[in-house]
């Protein structure tokens, strides 16, 4: 049971990010500061970890280039779209990525979701609706909810690469290269989106360290926890990340309204419903949705 409990302390440590991303964005602008916070979580991690950064193959190159891209795009958007919603809502949309990755495995391994998955995305779905502007007296997206829900199928990615390499590569050298890959797509997006640098770099940098550093111990524990538990318990797990963000929000002031806390039920409700009952027995890496 070890890997599990290591990924419920990812989802603790994943839920409180939120309210300190929306924080930093006080100083920076949210691509410059997911590029300082993922640059210096690869640095971070490689001063800890160069002994075994010795005997580079191919695949761990790929691995770690195409998943730190999909960290880069999902954690820009998502911190672009905090900027403007709080981040409890921000968290329970990003959570809707649980129902999209039996999607995604079923477009890389070709097996179909089964009817409780389908019902779940139904319930995730309708719950997004109610959680997105509903304090304005009816249902729209604003700019922030749009860019989270695009964010959404990055980190959906995400999971699903690291599930396909996870076994295959080597964890730490994976996790160093797309750290680092994450940090250079997200500065490289800073000058096309036309984003000014921060006049004051030190809050900047001490957030960044501090998320960075969970950040480097979150993406090594992803890819050490996955190479035991399979995709879709993993995802079962992960569905507790935005209800510790929504404590944590609650907490320091953040409000949802009424219908937004039924819409985030009904995303909760989604996540558990499309996972729920998780096969036992399944090897990482291959789809475990199905019925026996």
């Amino acid at each position: 049971m070890r890997p599990e409990w290591v990924l419920v302390l990812v989802t603790m440590v994943w839920g409180g990010t939120f309210l300190m991303v929306k924080m930093a964005l006080t100083w920076s602008g949210p691509f410059f500061f997911v590029g300082m916070r993922f640059t210096l979580a690869a640095v971070i991690l490689a001063l800890f970890t160069w002994r075994h950064m010795r005997g580079w193959r191919r695949l761990d190159f790929i691995a770690g280039g195409v998943i730190g891209v999909m960290i880069g795009l999902g954690y820009g958007l998502q911190t672009l779209g905090l900027g403007s919603i709080a981040s409890s809502k921000s968290a329970f949309i990003t959570a809707l990525y649980v129902p999209l990755v039996p999607l995604m495995q079923w477009a890389v391994w070709g097996h179909a979701p089964r009817p409780m998955v389908w019902a779940g995305i139904a319930m995730a779905t309708l719950g997004l609706f109610l959680i997105a502007g509903p304090e304005a007296g009816g249902i729209g997206f604003s700019f922030g909810e749009v860019v989270t829900i695009l964010s959404v199928f990055a980190i959906a990615g995400e999971v699903v690469l690291i599930s396909v390499f996870a076994g295959r590569v080597a964890a730490l050298r994976v996790t160093v290269l797309q750290l680092a890959v994450a940090g250079v797509v997200s500065f490289a997006v800073v000058p096309v989106v036309g984003e000014d640098l921060p006049p004051d770099l030190v809050p900047v940098i001490g957030f960044a360290l501090v998320l960075g550093v969970a950040s480097a111990l979150i993406q090594w524990a992803m890819n050490w926890a996955q190479r035991a538990v399979s995709p879709t318990r993993a995802t079962l797990i992960y569905a507790g990340e935005p209800v510790w963000a929504g404590i944590i929000g609650r907490i320091a002031g953040e409000r949802l309204g009424a219908m937004a806390i039924l819409g985030a039920a009904l995303i909760i409700g989604g996540m558990v419903a499309g996972e729920w009952p998780v096969r036992r027995g399944g090897k990482p890496g291959r789809d475990d949705t199905q019925d026996d």
